[in-house]
This record gives structure tokens, sequence and C-alpha cells, in this order.
């Protein structure tokens, strides 16, 4: 019996679908992802579902697996995300070693630093210097792979350059160095 058979309407197609499927698809996420996480993953699903229900099986069965394979390819969008984060922090700390000189003690200080720094960062500060410095992507590109435009992209970069260099300025230096010892740095603030 399919969901439109049952239902007269769109909402209650989706209603029917969401209630005989919600519990079984929080479970599925709970095993495969963080559980604190698990009912935003779910309510993402179901986000997605509702965009494209018109895409949705006629078959039950069929329906809750179309389900299932969304939950799941958000998961890995999810998973593959995190790496990709991950990764660009250390190309950050591995791409730094040509900025830095002194000795490799103070360069370790230096990488750590930045490594903390860029971790402290917000995701879309992390994105937008990421497109520019990794990806080497002009405003009006980057903004396209934003979905912004580049006047908005230009402002999001320069707002993470700032957050960047703040929370560099603000960091623990090493022990001969402290964060307004240097007036150009206290005049930045």
């Amino acid at each position: 019996m399919s969901y439109f058979s049952r239902a007269p309407d769109r909402a209650d197609a989706f209603r029917s679908l969401y209630e005989s499927s919600y519990t079984d698809l929080l479970r599925f996420v709970q095993r495969r992802a963080e559980p604190a996480s698990a009912e935003d993953v779910v309510a993402e699903a179901f986000l997605v579902v509702w965009k494209r229900f018109s895409d949705a099986p006629a078959d039950e069965s069929d329906a809750r697996a179309w389900l299932f394979g969304i939950t799941r390819n958000l998961l890995l969008n999810a998973h593959r995300g995190e790496q990709r984060r991950q990764a660009l922090g250390v190309r950050l700390a591995e791409t730094t070693t040509d900025f830095f000189s002194g000795s490799h003690a103070d360069l370790v200080g230096d990488r750590i630093d930045l490594s903390r720094a860029w971790q402290l960062l917000s995701e879309v500060h992390q994105e937008a210097l990421g497109l520019a410095v990794f990806e080497n992507l002009a405003a009006p590109q980057a903004a396209k792979v934003l979905g912004i435009s580049p006047v908005a992209f230009r402002l999001r970069l320069t707002r993470a350059r700032r957050a960047l260099r703040l929370l560099l300025d603000h960091l623990p230096h090493h022990a001969s160095e402290t964060p307004a010892a240097s007036p150009e740095k206290a005049a930045t603030l």
C-alpha cells in the first residue's frame, strides 16, 4: 500500500512516513554517529525528504529505504566534511613553516599557536580562509561556492582574517613575549 493511497495530501503522507520511521531512523543514526547529534541528523533528513517528497517511492517499504538512504548520505557528507576540516587545519599548519623564521623551538611554538587559533575559529571563518588561501579562489568564485555575493564573501574573509589575527595576538605566547609587548599589536586592538 502506498503512502499516497493512504493519505489524501502531501502533508498527511509525509506525517505517515515520519511517524512510522522516526524511531527506527533515530536508532540507525545513533549507531553511526555521535548520539548527541542524532536527533539533528534525523531532523535534517526529514527536511530533505520534505523538500524532495515528490521523489518518494509510492511503496511504504521503498519509501523507508529511500529515507534511510538519504540519512546515510547525510552522515557520509558530515563525515567527509569533518575530515576536510581536519585536513585543512593540518595543511594550514604545514603551509605556515615558510612564514616563520628562528629556531626550531620557535617554529614549533608558532605552529602550535596557529593550530590552536585555527581550531578556535568558527566554521564560517575557516571556510572563508580556506577558500581564499588553500583553494586560491578569487572572491567571485569563492562566493559562488558559498552561494553568496562577492561583496558578502569579501566581508566574510575580512572578518575571518581579523578573527584569526586577534586569536593569534591573544593566545599565550612564549615566556619572553606578551600580547601587549609590541606597540603595533596594542594599536591594532
